[in-house]
């Protein structure tokens, strides 16, 4: 399976193209579904795992891949289904890296690798339980895929994210530029991580759940007054249905009303993009996610006036 993950550097080329490419796979019944490759280091099948008698239930246990002790999670225990069996050699594991931690997922099966445009990738139905853990949907080959928010999956094992630390918060300045920001993002723990901190900081936040719904917001409010005096900055995720981050920061730098606004892409691909890539789509900033402090020294640098943090 780690054939699939051959021509990165091809991948890498997608990068302001409003393109991505998902890994498929099942979890016990024919229902696909998928995470984003730039997630995603390896494919194996599942070797032997020691269990953790103290870990969280839906840890099925360790194993040492590549001579690192990484935790196992069973994706359809997480999402409230029928644990998969994880026999040795009867599943596989899909070995990820975002949010600055490595795990791998267990899957029943692995199917393909797709390449799509954002704009084939939809916010998903409501309804089941198991929606609250979609980002996403599409359609391939007329079967519907379900594309995991495992943001929120991790989220089950760490639990919420640390406040700004006092220390920070301590030399908060009054004045400055505009106390507002546009975040974007489709994962609703991204969403609540940013939000907390930025309300913390005394930021008022203006929120979205993708690229295209934050251009036409941003579109909205330059038709009522200049933006500046009404969005300090846009903090948007870079994987998000219709419009990922890397098209809305080209866009807004050539949309004369929005061309000035500073632009932090931040992301839970923390190993995969690097400044130029930042700077190819017209971005100020790159941030891994999701570090409280971290986001803190950017965001305050910025609406005080530091160009430090530019």
């Amino acid at each position: 399976m780690s054939s699939l993950l051959d021509d990165v550097d091809r991948r890498t080329q997608m990068v302001g193209q409003n393109r991505l490419e998902l890994l498929l796979f099942t979890l016990g019944s024919r229902q696909l579904f998928a995470i984003n490759v730039f997630k995603v280091r390896e494919v194996i099948t599942c070797p032997a795992l020691n269990r953790l008698p103290s870990a969280h239930p839906i840890i099925r246990g360790v194993a040492t891949l590549r001579g690192k002790t990484v935790s196992v999670v069973d994706l359809a225990q997480a999402l409230g289904m029928p644990p998969i069996p994880s026999r040795e050699g009867g599943s596989f594991v899909i070995l990820t890296e975002f949010n600055r931690s490595v795990q791998g997922l267990l899957v029943a099966s692995v199917d393909r690798i797709i390449n799509l445009n954002w704009d084939q990738i939809h916010p998903p139905p409501r309804g089941t339980h198991k929606d609250s853990f979609l980002t996403a949907v599409t359609q391939v080959d007329n079967r519907l895929v379900e594309i995991i928010d495992v943001e929120k999956v991790l989220e089950m094992i760490t639990g919420p994210a640390r406040d700004v630390s006092d220390s920070l918060l301590s030399n908060i300045q009054e004045g400055g530029r505009v106390r507002r920001a546009l975040v974007a993002d489709d994962s609703a723990v991204a969403r609540r991580q940013i939000v907390r901190a930025l309300t913390q900081m005394g930021v008022e936040s203006v929120v979205v759940n993708d690229g295209r719904q934050a251009l036409d917001k941003l579109l909205e409010l330059a038709a009522q007054g200049p933006i500046e005096q009404q969005i300090g900055l846009v903090i948007s995720d870079i994987e998000m249905p219709e419009m990922d981050g890397y098209t809305l920061s080209s866009t807004i730098r050539k949309e004369p009303a929005l061309s000035r606004l500073h632009v932090v892409l931040h992301s839970s691909l923390s190993g995969t993009f690097n400044e130029t890539l930042v700077r190819r789509a017209g971005a100020d900033r790159f941030l891994p996610k999701f570090s409280p402090d971290e986001l803190a020294e950017v965001v305050l640098g910025y609406l005080q006036g530091d160009d430090a943090a530019q």
